[in-house]
């Protein structure tokens, strides 16, 4: 694989995250740098560990994975989309809108915006990628990642802070669509 190719590929792995990143940032108050590192590492870790464990298991895991990741990202996006929705048409003024950075909530999306990139680590695998190889591809997949996640929360708090009364609504929508986007693609069989 051409580092070239390499690069595409984690930028197109990153797309996935940017959007929830983006989504994130929409919901909250006053973006801090904290938001960004901690949306960057999430999203970045997992986007640079999940190649790595389809790398390893890409043998004996690759026809479980191909067979549910888009339910499982479907559902967890579903999930935290439909309660951010409901919080948006909820009459309650929260105190504290940063809560959404917690564990609680971040390792989900997470994991569900990383499913794709396990599947990327199986074609590694599959593409003859040794492992020396796949240590700088997963680094490269990570910090890209980590860069355009803690970007989009500055991003969609921008545009949020303009919108504060429909931000919460829009992010929950997008979260939703994406999963039905990953789920259509998956089920017609463009994935």
């Amino acid at each position: 694989m051409s580092l070239t190719d390499l690069l595409i590929t984690a930028v197109a792995l990153s797309m996935d995250a940017f959007a929830v990143a983006v989504s994130k940032g929409l919901s909250v108050c006053r973006v801090r740098p904290k938001h960004w590192l901690i949306t960057g590492a999430y999203f970045g870790g997992f986007q640079g560990l999940m190649p790595l464990i389809g790398f390893a298991l890409a043998s004996t895991f690759a026809s479980y994975i191909r067979g549910i990741d888009h339910w499982v990202a479907f559902l967890l996006l579903a999930f935290i989309g439909g309660n951010m929705i409901k919080e948006a048409l909820s009459k309650e003024e929260e105190e504290d809108c940063n809560d959404s950075f917690t564990f609680k909530v971040m390792l989900p999306l997470a994991i569900a915006t990383s499913i794709d990139a396990m599947a990327a680590g199986i074609s590694f695998s599959c593409a003859g990628v040794t492992w020396d190889g796949i240590w700088f591809g997963v680094a490269c997949i990570g910090v890209i990642t980590f860069l355009f996640s803690a970007a989009g929360v500055k991003i969609g708090n921008i545009f949020g802070t303009k919108y504060k009364s429909k931000a919460e609504l829009l992010g929950g929508i997008i979260l939703i669509l994406m999963g039905l986007k990953i789920l259509i693609e998956h089920l017609s069989g463009k994935a």
